[in-house]
C-alpha cells in the first residue's frame, strides 16, 4: 500500500468507529476477514494446535493473538486504546427549557478541550442493551445524522470579554436536541433509538451512549500532507496495530494485539489496561499450550510490549511548549516517548529495541519528552507493566490539538506505523 492508501483506509476506519464499541467491532471484522477465530472468556479454549484468535471483553476491549507452529519463544505485544475524550449521555437525559427547547443531560468523559465541541453537528453512538427472549443482548447504535449542537454563548452576553471563557459542564456544555412543547420531553431519545433499532421501547433495558462529532476525517495541507479527523487519539494507532497484526505471520514469537477501553479515564475498569485482561489471556495461552508455570515465566522474560498512543508534535503557534531537544514533527515517523517519572515506560534497552525496529522497517524515528516544567499525561505502558513484568516502550504518532474534538496528524505517519508494526510482528 502507498502512504495515501493507508491514510484513506485509516480515516474510513475512524469514520466507521464513532464509539469505542464500534472501533472494537470494526477491528474484530478486520480479524474475521483474515480468518481469526473468536473465543469467549466463559468457554474452554482449544488452542493447543496454535492458530489465530481474538477475545472481547465488555464489547469495547479486544485482545487478539497469533501463535507460531512451534512453542513461542515469548510474546510480542502491541497495545492501544479504543476510547477518546467525549461526552457521555446520562440516564433520563431529556431536559426541557421554558417549554421551547429540548436538550440532553451529559457529562464529560475524559479530558477534552470543551470549546472545540461547540457549534459543530453532533450525534449519538454507543451500545444499547436489549431484552430478547428473556436474555440481555447488546446492540450497536449509531444515529448517523446531524442531531445535536452545543451552542456557544454569544460574546455580547459574556460578562468579561477580556478572559477566555470557563465552561461549567452542567451548564455550558449540554447539547440542544430539538424543539419541544409542554410535557414533550419524556423518553424522546429512547423512542428515537427504539425506531432506529426496530425494537419496542420497553425492550431497551440500558445503554452506554456518547456524543460524537459528525465531521468526517479528511486529507488537508498544501500538498495533502496532513490529516484532520476526530478521534486520531488513539484510533490512528488502533488501525495501524490492527492492520499490521492481522496481515502478519508470526516468527519465533506469539503476536498479541491488545486494544483497551477507558484509557482516557484512568484504565481502572474490568476492560481497561489496569485490569487483569491481558494477563488472563496470556495465562490461558500458556495453559492451552500445556506449559508449566516456570515455562510461562520464562516466556514473559523473553517478551516485549509496545504501548502505542499518540504523541504531541511541536505546535506551529507554540513551539516554546515543546522540550528544547526532543521535538517531534508531523510526518516525522514513530515517536519514542520518555519520562523520568515513568509515565512512559521507555528505558535504554526498550528504546534501543524500538530504534532497531525502525531501521529494520525503514521508517524514521523521533523522540518526545515533556518540558521539565510541564507535567504531561500518561498512557497504557506503565499501567500494563504494573501487572505484567516485561520489557516495554511507549511510542506514538505525532499530532496537534490532542483531545480536541478534531485533531491534526501527518499524512505519512499512518503508513510508517503500519510498516513499523509489521517488522515487529514478523520476528
Amino acid at each position: 500500500m502507498e502512504e495515501r492508501q493507508y491514510t484513506e483506509e485509516m480515516l474510513q476506519f475512524i469514520q466507521d468507529s464513532p464509539s469505542c464499541f464500534h472501533a472494537v467491532d470494526n477491528l474484530a471484522k478486520m480479524l474475521d476477514r483474515q480468518g481469526f477465530g473468536r473465543l469467549e472468556e466463559s468457554q474452554k479454549w482449544d488452542i493447543s494446535g496454535g492458530g489465530s484468535f481474538y477475545v472481547l471483553r465488555g464489547d469495547s476491549s479486544l485482545i487478539a493473538f497469533s501463535l507460531p507452529k512451534d512453542k513461542p519463544r515469548g510474546f510480542h505485544i502491541a497495545a492501544a486504546h479504543s476510547d477518546s475524550p467525549c461526552f457521555k449521555i446520562k440516564a433520563n437525559p431529556e431536559m426541557a427549557v421554558e417549554e421551547h427547547y429540548l436538550k440532553l443531560n451529559t457529562e464529560k468523559y475524559g479530558g477534552m478541550i470543551p470549546s472545540t465541541w461547540m457549534d459543530r453537528p453532533l450525534s449519538v453512538a454507543g451500545r444499547v442493551m436489549l431484552r430478547k427472549g428473556g436474555k440481555i443482548q447488546p446492540a450497536l447504535l449509531n444515529l448517523a445524522e446531524d442531531l445535536l449542537v452545543i451552542p456557544s454563548l454569544a460574546i455580547h452576553m459574556q460578562t468579561d470579554r477580556s478572559k477566555a471563557p470557563e465552561y461549567n459542564p452542567q451548564v455550558d456544555l449540554l447539547p440542544l436536541y430539538g424543539a419541544c412543547g409542554k410535557g414533550e420531553e419524556k423518553d424522546v431519545l429512547l423512542e428515537r433509538i427504539a425506531r432506529e433499532l426496530g425494537v419496542d421501547r420497553e425492550d431497551i433495558l440500558d445503554q452506554d451512549l456518547f456524543l460524537y462529532v459528525r465531521e468526517p476525517g479528511r486529507i488537508i495541507g498544501r500538498e495533502g500532507e496532513f490529516v484532520l479527523s476526530p478521534r486520531l487519539d488513539d484510533l490512528q494507532c488502533v488501525y495501524a496495530c490492527g492492520k499490521a497484526f492481522s496481515e502478519s505471520v508470526p516468527g519465533e514469537y506469539g503476536n498479541v494485539c491488545a486494544v483497551f477501553d477507558n484509557e482516557e479515564v484512568g484504565s481502572s475498569t474490568k476492560q481497561g489496561a489496569g485490569s487483569t485482561f491481558l494477563e488472563d489471556v496470556l495465562v490461558r495461552i500458556a495453559e492451552g499450550l500445556f506449559l508449566s508455570r516456570e515455562e510461562y515465566l520464562r516466556m514473559l522474560a523473553e517478551s516485549f510490549l509496545i504501548s502505542a498512543d499518540n504523541a504531541h508534535a511541536v505546535h506551529p503557534n507554540h513551539p516554546e511548549k515543546a522540550d528544547p531537544t526532543n521535538r517531534p514533527y508531523l510526518n516525522g515517523g514513530i515517536v519514542l516517548k520518555y519520562h523520568g517519572g515513568q509515565k512512559y515506560t521507555t528505558d535504554g534497552f526498550s528504546g534501543a529495541t524500538v530504534r532497531m525496529l525502525c531501521r529494520q522497517a525503514g521508517v524514521p524515528c523521533q523522540t518526545y519528552a515533556n518540558r521539565s516544567d510541564i507535567p504531561g499525561g500518561s498512557t497504557l505502558g506503565n499501567i500494563l507493566t504494573g501487572h505484567l513484568s516485561v520489557n516495554a516502550a511507549d511510542v506514538g504518532l505525532p499530532q496537534l490539538a490532542m483531545h480536541a474534538a478534531v485533531e491534526t496528524g501527518g499524512g505519512k505517519d499512518t503508513g510508517y506505523a503500519v510498516e513499523f508494526f509489521k517488522a515487529y510482528f514478523a520476528q
